[in-house]
């Protein structure tokens, strides 16, 4: 982790710091840390990294235990299904909330980002479609224009990126990643809400169901059919 400037936004920019940290692995599940040693590592005072650390307790990513430091919560796969889950309870409704209050200028918004998408997987670039990727969604999800929903969703976000786990290049290729786009921009395109959320529906559904079948091809002891279920109790297909 890098040292940071002193400035307004201090607590800010040590939170992203350290959920990066979380992310990448730096900071791992199973290890202690204390509010003290992390001040150290960025050459500031404890209040902002307490003010950072309880702001990553709240998204789930770490646990704070009173004189006993903060470790980082573990992410198992029935964790990552219960996001998605709710992602497909909030998400796809928030598509079509977008396709119905779109204009000229936010669709082409959307549109460049879906753009962005399928140059970077033009070029083979895993990384930089997975960032269009995540940029197509939050500018779908500003148009709900509901700022708490669109951190519950990057939360979400976070718990699976935490467990390390993708669909490609492994489950399907980039090509195929921005094709499973394609209908939401065009459900938004055509500001018809019913077939946005449907299409966002259809996408975060395909996406997990790629991940509990590699997982449970990778290990004997995942069970798909229970993994399925769980997922489609609360938000079933449609």
């Amino acid at each position: 982790m890098e040292s940071v400037e002193r400035h307004a936004t201090l607590t800010e920019q040590i939170t992203a710091q350290l959920r990066a940290a979380v992310l990448d692995g730096e900071l791992v599940p199973g290890e202690r840390y204390s509010a003290g040693g992390l001040a150290e590592r960025f050459g500031v005072s404890r209040t902002p990294v307490r003010e950072a650390l309880l702001e990553l307790e709240r998204s789930g990513l770490v646990r704070i235990e009173k004189n006993r430091g903060v470790s980082v919560i573990p992410s198992s796969l029935e964790a990552v299904v219960d996001c998605f889950q709710l992602r497909l309870m909030l998400e796809a409704p928030a598509a079509g909330r977008a396709a119905a209050v779109v204009d000229e200028r936010s669709a082409e918004g959307v549109e460049s980002r879906f753009q962005v998408m399928e140059e970077a997987a033009a070029r083979g670039d895993v990384d930089g479609v997975l960032r269009a990727d995540r940029d197509f969604h939050l500018e779908v999800l500003a148009l709900a224009d509901n700022p708490q929903l669109v951190k519950v969703l990057e939360d979400l976000r976070n718990t699976v990126l935490q467990r390390g786990i993708a669909t490609v290049p492994l489950s399907r290729s980039l090509e195929e990643l921005v094709a499973d786009h394609r209908d939401v921009l065009q459900g938004i395109r055509d500001r018809d809400p019913a077939a946005a959320s449907a299409a966002m529906h259809r996408h975060i559904l395909n996406t997990v169901t790629l991940l509990i079948r590699r997982e449970a091809a990778a290990d004997e002891t995942c069970e798909e059919q229970i993994l399925m279920d769980r997922l489609l109790a609360l938000a079933p297909r449609r």
